[in-house]
Order: structure tokens, then C-alpha cells, then sequence
């Protein structure tokens, strides 16, 4: 049973049934070319974390590692969930500037607001790969799932191509379950891995 708790800032209850550390199992499936033997194929363990510090987004932080005898490093990736909203005087930013007058979106009520005719919420998400790469997705959470697709994709000179990507997230069963697709090596989005973690915590 997911508990969330009664204090959260309203602009992340939308995001709130994600709060908490995750861990489980996943596994990697890509085929890099059109060849069956392009593909590759591993399985991989994952812990994710998402938490808060009492400002209107969600910290996330997410660490695999290969399913082998010495349980390799595989990924980690780093980053902020929020509403997807304008920007107001009262918000805090750019950098440590704090917001001038009233901060918004304070409320339940004033989060209401932005609920979508669908019965949503829009959201923005930004991730930061130490590979040199840096995604900023769109998309939307409509109770316990969220669907993310890239609007942007910065990379370094050092890091390897990928131009796309998309993820969606679900609550089923208390398990979180996520599937994410990529853009990479030329490729058109394509497959990438999926994963089902249990609250740990």
C-alpha cells in the first residue's frame, strides 16, 4: 500500500504516489541495426528514488547495474519532476533569487487550476546522464501514470548519438512499472528497456 504523506507542497501531489525509494528488475532490449545479431540484449537490477525538499518539485535519482556475478555499474541518471506551468513573479529563480511577492500554486484549490480537460496534469521533467547527455521531457500524469516524451536532447561532443526518447511510468499492483524507447545510433524510436520496481522504503 502506496501512504502519502499529508504535508507535501500542492504542486507535487499530482506526482506524490511516486514519493519514496523503488527497487527491482529490468531488462535491456535494443536492436542497434536492422541485423537480428545488432541486438542487445541484458537484464539489470534498478533502485530509484524520488523525494522532496518542501519546494514544488520532486528530486529523482535512479541507479542499475548489470544482473552478473559482480553486479557492474550499468546507468544512473539524475534530475527534477514538476508541473509544467508558466513561470510567475513569486517563484523562486533564476538561480538562487528568491520570488518576489506571493508564491503561486500554494493551494490544492489553486493547483486545480491547471488540471487539463482530461483529467490531467501537464508535466516537465528534467534528467542529466554523466554520459554527456541532458533530456527535458513533456508529457502528463493522469492518476498513476505518467506519459513523457523528449522536447529537447543536449549532448556534449563526447557523448554518443541519441536524438529521442519517450517513457511511460504505472502504478499497477503497488509495483512501479516503466518502459522507455529511444532514438540512438540513427535509429527512429525503437524499444529500448522497461523495468518493475517495489516499494522499498
Amino acid at each position: 500500500m502506496i501512504e502519502i504523506p499529508t504535508d507535501l507542497p500542492a504542486e507535487i501531489v499530482p506526482l506524490s504516489w511516486l514519493l519514496g525509494v523503488w527497487e527491482g528488475t529490468g531488462v535491456v532490449d535494443y536492436k542497434v541495426g536492422d541485423e537480428d545479431d545488432t541486438r542487445r540484449t541484458h537484464e539489470f537490477g534498478q533502485r530509484v528514488s524520488f523525494s522532496h525538499d518542501g519546494l514544488p518539485f520532486l528530486n529523482y535519482s535512479s541507479y542499475s547495474w548489470l544482473l552478473d556475478e559482480q553486479h557492474t555499474p550499468l546507468a544512473s541518471e539524475t534530475g527534477y519532476w514538476r508541473l509544467d506551468r508558466p513561470a510567475e513573479e513569486g517563484d523562486r529563480g533564476p538561480g538562487m533569487l528568491p520570488g518576489v511577492g506571493v508564491q503561486p500554486f500554494t493551494t490544492p484549490r489553486a493547483v486545480e487550476i491547471l488540471r487539463t480537460p482530461d483529467d490531467g496534469f501537464n508535466i516537465e521533467v528534467s534528467l542529466v546522464h554523466p554520459s554527456g547527455v541532458n533530456e527535458l521531457y513533456l508529457g502528463r500524469v493522469k492518476g498513476p501514470r505518467i506519459d513523457l516524451s523528449t522536447d529537447a536532447v543536449l549532448r556534449s561532443s563526447n557523448a554518443k548519438e541519441y536524438s529521442a526518447a519517450t517513457r511511460m511510468y504505472g502504478l499497477v499492483e503497488n509495483h512501479l512499472l516503466w518502459a522507455w524507447d529511444i532514438a540512438a545510433f540513427g535509429n527512429e524510436l525503437r524499444t529500448h528497456a522497461s523495468g518493475r520496481l517495489a516499494h522499498v522504503d
